[in-house]
């Protein structure tokens, strides 16, 4: 990472890792001309850079780490490593490559988990969200390591006391006259087909497309392209055929349906990205790379509109801290 981050090296933001990683690769410095890098954690190596830095206990004894406490610190990764690499990260480096990871947009909610319907701030009255699914905006275009608890601890917890108090104010509404209508529309689509294109098929193929399109770097050319592609799966999802028919625990009909869903988020996503013309964190255009506050400082609103998107904007509330430019 020297070359990417020279100052804190390793400890970069994830996003300027995952570019560095991108092009380490596409310069076809991958480990043996594959397209991964490898990731070092065994004490021997992580204990010679300590070394070599200068880095001390608060007591100024040299730092160590053992392979106990990889253990302890990583024990989902080390245990996902020998389970479906057969790699064991105490002896043997780590082969890693960017992915999708998390979302940083999400339904736009104020900081009651009030569901909000346009650029101005309308609340839709009795909506709330919270957690990854929601954006209360503490995130900005680049979410911080384990920043995502504030979604669950705080504003879960916020959207939770706000539910509570909105139902104790409002009487319970009557139900329509059909409520369960769209969801049982959309059942039988995806249940009496006899033949059709298989959910699996479309699902790889709109990976493929947003991971070498939309990924790690873009552009208008790349962004086009998975615009159009996009929407071709989505006329295939309409001929999607699920082979389970059964009623229970049905994870077929269950993938189907999630899968509609993402191919209208993959949509948003390119639509949005093809129309922010700067780069700003984890949003990366090789023909924008450079942050644009002047005209790009806000946040993207994006909505249905019949089959195509309406898209607005929200300008970004600056409080103490300016925008600054990030150096590594």
């Amino acid at each position: 990472m020297e070359r990417y981050a020279p100052t804190i090296k390793d400890l970069a933001s994830r996003d300027v890792i995952s570019r560095a990683i991108y092009l380490e690769v596409a310069e076809g410095r991958g480990i043996d001309g594959k397209d991964y890098v490898y990731l070092d954690v065994r004490p021997e190596t992580v204990n010679k850079y300590f070394e070599q830095d200068g880095i001390k206990n608060p007591d100024g004894s040299p730092r160590t780490i053992t392979a106990e406490d990889i253990e302890r610190k990583l024990p989902d990764i080390a245990d996902f490593c020998r389970t479906y690499l057969g790699v064991d990260p105490i002896k043997d480096p780590m082969p890693i490559q960017p992915t999708a990871h998390y979302a940083m947009g999400g339904i736009p909610t104020d900081a009651d988990g009030r569901v909000l319907v346009d650029a101005q701030g309308t609340i839709l009255p009795g909506a709330y969200a919270a957690g990854e699914v929601a954006c209360v905006s503490v995130h900005g275009a680049n979410r911080l390591g384990t920043n995502s608890l504030v979604d669950l601890v705080v504003f879960g917890k916020r959207g939770g006391m706000a539910m509570m108090d909105f139902c104790n104010q409002v009487d319970l509404p009557a139900l329509p006259d059909d409520p369960e209508g769209d969801v049982q529309a959309m059942l039988e689509f995806l249940l009496e087909g006899d033949s059709g294109t298989s959910a699996a098929n479309i699902r790889k193929a709109m990976q493929e497309i947003m991971m070498r399109n939309v990924g790690v770097f873009r552009t208008e050319e790349l962004l086009t392209t998975a615009l159009e592609r996009v929407r071709e799966l989505k006329k295939q999802f309409r001929t999607v055929y699920v082979a389970d028919k059964g009623k229970r625990f049905n994870t077929d009909l269950l993938e189907a349906w999630e899968l509609g869903n993402m191919l209208e988020l993959a949509e948003v996503t390119t639509l949005s990205a093809l129309n922010r013309t700067e780069s700003r964190g984890g949003h990366a255009r090789d023909d924008y790379a450079e942050r644009n506050d002047d005209d790009w400082l806000k946040h993207t609103f994006i909505q249905r509109d019949g089959e195509n998107y309406q898209i607005d904007y929200k300008p970004v509330t600056i409080g103490r801290y300016q925008p600054q430019k990030r150096v590594y």
